[in-house]
């Protein structure tokens, strides 16, 4: 009970990376008050269950609509938590959950409703085999700081309308934001115990992952995320991890460099860099390669780094200084093994301690930190590769394996690589923008890993599928009952042969001799 109470004691400061200014200050939710959230979870998730897919599409309908009644005042707010600049919140993360919001309410009725299965099996054709979707119960989310709303919030949405209750335990860097989400889906009509934001460091999530929740939706680190498996096998917990990545760009030596260039700068540093997607290694064929290389330099010179409220700001701070130490150890390892530093390659102090320069390195190699590890931060590393073959090995060589992207004016060229990248998204022409379309599921293969958020397979991840079976005639006793006997065995295999040998005059003998199974006698 004292380690409960010391938990509950701890208190978080939700602070603007900008200006470092305390924004708020947030009690810790201890072992107790997980367990307590969850408890009021489960006793209002048999109602909100109950009201049918319809009326939770109508919920979801309101929240789109307040959602976008509001959308500066909540750009704003993760502007201020996150650091990132204003019409990047409003596009990667308002307009995200406004089209999550309209995936739903086009498709969930249809996805959600009862689905006929087709028997194909002539004995089993005198039965109804249905797939009914339930809701699991109780889902656990714990999301990250890098989107704190898009990325709960679609995922919050789809657990909802499938009629599930949700406790979310945001990042403690960006409660403020999950607190917003929280205020716009209670006034949807989203009853306070069905969604529910406790708020604290790793010890709530802890608290979370070992409370009575049915499934538990993470998006974090591959080390938190693999101690979370751990954690969860121990009860059959299910789980969908997204792990981040470390996403490959191949540009093929039919790119166009100007195009290409701007997408890999914009990859690589919306978001400063914070982005699970972001573009972390670029291989360019050799023949492109140095005026790729000089072009994306030249375009990152050009980018405005500041606070996120300033309307001209292109990149944002970090959320904190320590992110801030891993990006400068990558560039420092990276320098130290010979690469070149075309663009940035140092802190920015006389903007605050969160500020990094956009960075461009060329002449890296797989033997550097910048090409192996996640760095999660404003650094694009350019590396040349002699032909199609190499771009594909090099991408492939990585223990991620979240999303890549190539670059081709052929467009079938570019979707014969695409195949071959392990990955769970490929995109060909663009980059990181797949986590908008609500249509495309978000998830990885390798280490990025397992689950998928988004679209009609996000949906499926946030219920459970039982096979309903009714029989046509339930007053005939079914010919597989005992009873068996040296003439039955003669007869199924007569009625083998007739559903599966490929000859007819074989059918037709194994239906004559099938045709005893009805006439026998059975317990």
């Amino acid at each position: 009970m004292a380690t409960n109470l010391q938990i509950a004691e701890r208190r978080v400061a939700s602070l603007n990376p900008a200006t470092g200014v305390v924004l708020r200050e947030f009690d810790c939710a201890g072992e107790i008050e997980v367990q307590d959230a969850v408890a009021r979870a489960r006793a209002a998730q048999t109602g909100w269950a109950e009201m049918g897919v319809r009326r939770r599409i109508a919920v979801i309908r309101e929240f789109q609509r307040k959602l976008y009644a509001r959308k500066s005042e909540v750009a704003a707010v993760i502007t201020r938590e996150a650091g990132k600049p204003l019409a990047e919140a409003l596009v990667t993360e308002v307009l995200v959950v406004l089209d999550a919001a309209r995936f739903l309410i086009d498709n969930a009725w249809g996805l959600l409703r009862d689905e006929p299965v087709p028997h194909g099996n002539l004995v089993t054709k005198l039965k109804s085999g249905w797939l009914v979707r339930e809701p699991h119960g109780v889902l656990g989310i714990i999301s990250p700081w890098n989107y704190p709303f898009s990325i709960p919030a679609t995922e919050t949405l789809a657990a909802l309308v499938a009629g599930n209750a949700v406790v979310l335990k945001p990042s403690e860097l960006t409660p403020m934001v999950a607190l917003e989400l929280a205020s716009l889906l209670h006034a949807a009509g989203v009853p306070e115990a069905v969604f529910q934001v406790v708020v604290g460091e790793g010890a709530a999530g802890a608290a979370l992952i070992h409370s009575s929740i049915d499934k538990l939706v993470f998006t974090g680190s591959v080390a938190t995320g693999k101690r979370i498996a751990a954690a969860a096998a121990e009860r059959l917990l299910p789980v969908v991890l997204e792990l981040g990545g470390k996403d490959p760009m191949l540009v093929l030596d039919d790119a166009d460099v100007d195009v290409a260039s701007s997408a890999a700068v914009w990859g690589a540093f919306v978001n400063a860099g914070q982005a699970c997607l972001s573009v972390e290694r670029c291989y360019v064929h050799r023949s492109l390669y140095e005026s790729f290389a000089q072009a994306c330099a030249e375009k990152t010179r050009k980018l405005r780094v500041g606070n996120g409220m300033a309307p001209h700001t292109d990149v944002g701070p970090m959320i904190r200084e320590r992110q801030v130490r891993i990006v400068e150890a990558h560039v420092e390892d990276a320098k130290a093994r010979g690469a070149r530093v075309l663009a940035g390659g140092t802190r920015l102090p006389e903007l605050g301690e969160n500020f990094y320069a956009p960075t461009v390195l060329a002449d890296v190699t797989h033997e550097m930190r910048i090409m192996r590890e996640e760095t999660f931060g404003p650094v694009l590393p350019v590396m040349a590769c002699e032909d199609d073959d190499e771009a594909v090995r090099l991408a492939n060589d990585s223990e991620y394996g979240l999303a890549g992207s190539v670059w081709t004016r052929d467009r079938k060229r570019g979707e014969s690589l695409a195949r071959r990248i392990h990955a769970g998204t490929v995109m060909v022409n663009d980059v990181v923008s797949c986590f908008g379309i609500s249509e495309a599921p978000h998830g990885g293969v390798k280490a990025s890993g397992i689950g998928r958020t988004h679209g009609r397979f996000g949906l499926d991840e946030m219920v459970r599928v039982k096979y309903l079976d009714t029989d046509r005639m339930p007053g005939m006793k079914k010919v597989w009952w005992h009873g068996y006997g040296e003439s039955f065995t003669r007869q199924m295999e007569g009625f083998l042969d007739m559903q599966f040998a490929g000859g007819l005059g074989t059918r037709l003998r194994g239906a004559l001799r099938a045709a005893g199974v009805f006439r026998r006698k059975q317990l």
